[in-house]
């Protein structure tokens, strides 16, 4: 059971639902701290997702043999995001951490550490590493432009929260903080994507060298990795089976649609809707997943309400055409 965040007794804290119910949906409002996040102030508290450590002198090299990312030679304090696949390509995993030297420390979503640290544990093998979920680190996120920082991700002690809190405030919840990454067209693990879901679809494909950076969490230049070829074929042909989209929802109706919502064109189902938010500038909105020849003018309907589609990944070549920040 996760634990529920001390910053919770802050003054207006309201818990989030779900999976987000450990932390602050919002302390008061969530317009206003949007604004404040938007400005380059303030700070969201991540306490309630899993945190895993993998230590050991072969951490690197293991891990640039198992997952997307090239990991040989990472340098200590430069942040780097990373997926598990399928042997057809599909995605099993999320990470996104840093190294420091002697370990490296990742966050993944609420309630997927089990899973990776299972997965990885069954992949050891003779390498010289140990993999632990370590509840004595919480993950924050702050405004940031640096590359190094993995886009304002980082690490404090769970036990220095309420400090961390005090000198980095002020707190902003939960909701503001999806808000602007819903805006950036940054998708969220078992949210934004499913079982099907390959790095192509949703701009985790970097276009270049010169793009890498911690929202991608694949490298185009490294050795082999397990469902490789599939990544490897869709992006030098291009047509990837489905694209990720940023929705702008009919703002007449004060709801938002239920993550896992199908999208449909015409009377046919084309996708679904993941991640979805209150915009303090563009009004409610939403990421969705939908297949790779839905036109992209078309108007889409979920949950009985139009939506208007905004490209995020071309459809012809399957990498994100926006920036992410």
């Amino acid at each position: 059971m996760m634990t529920a965040s001390p910053l919770l007794s802050l003054p207006g804290a309201v818990a989030g639902d779900g999976a987000d119910a450990p932390v602050a949906a919002h302390y008061g409002s969530f317009n206003l701290e949007q604004r404040t996040l938007a400005s380059g102030e303030g700070f969201v508290d991540l306490s309630h997702r899993d945190v895993l450590r993998i230590a050991g002198p072969d951490r690197l090299t293991w891990l640039h043999s198992l997952t997307s990312q090239a990991f040989e030679g990472l340098a200590p304090g430069v942040w780097t995001s990373s997926l598990i696949l399928s042997p057809q390509g599909h995605v099993e995993h999320f990470f996104s951490g840093v190294d420091d030297g002697s370990s490296f420390l990742a966050w993944t979503e609420p309630g997927a550490g089990e899973a990776l640290v299972a997965y990885l544990e069954r992949m050891k093998f003779w390498s010289d590493v140990t993999v632990t979920l370590d509840p004595s680190q919480v993950s924050v996120w702050r405004v940031s432009t640096s590359s190094t920082t993995g886009g304002g991700y980082s690490f404090v002690p769970r036990e220095s929260l309420e400090t961390y809190a005090a000198a980095a405030g002020p707190a902003c919840g939960f909701w503001a903080f999806e808000a602007l990454r819903i805006e950036r067209g940054e998708p969220r693990f078992g949210v934004d994507t499913d079982a099907r879901t390959i790095p192509n679809e949703v701009g985790w494909v970097p276009g270049s060298e010169e793009t890498v950076g911690p929202e991608y969490a694949v490298h185009l230049d490294k050795g082999c990795y397990r469902g490789q070829e599939t990544v490897a074929r869709v992006h030098t042909l291009g047509r990837p089976p489905r694209r990720l989209v940023l929705l702008h929802l009919d703002g007449s109706e004060n709801r938002l649609p239920a993550a896992g919502s199908e999208l449909v064109f015409g009377e046919k189902t084309v996708g679904f809707v993941g991640s979805s938010a209150r915009h303090h500038e563009l009004g409610p909105i939403a990421l969705g997943l939908v297949k790779r020849n839905v036109p992209v003018d078309a108007q889409l309907v979920v949950d009985g309400m139009p939506v208007a589609q905004e490209v995020l990944v071309d459809p012809e070549i399957g990498l994100h055409i926006r920036p992410l920040r």
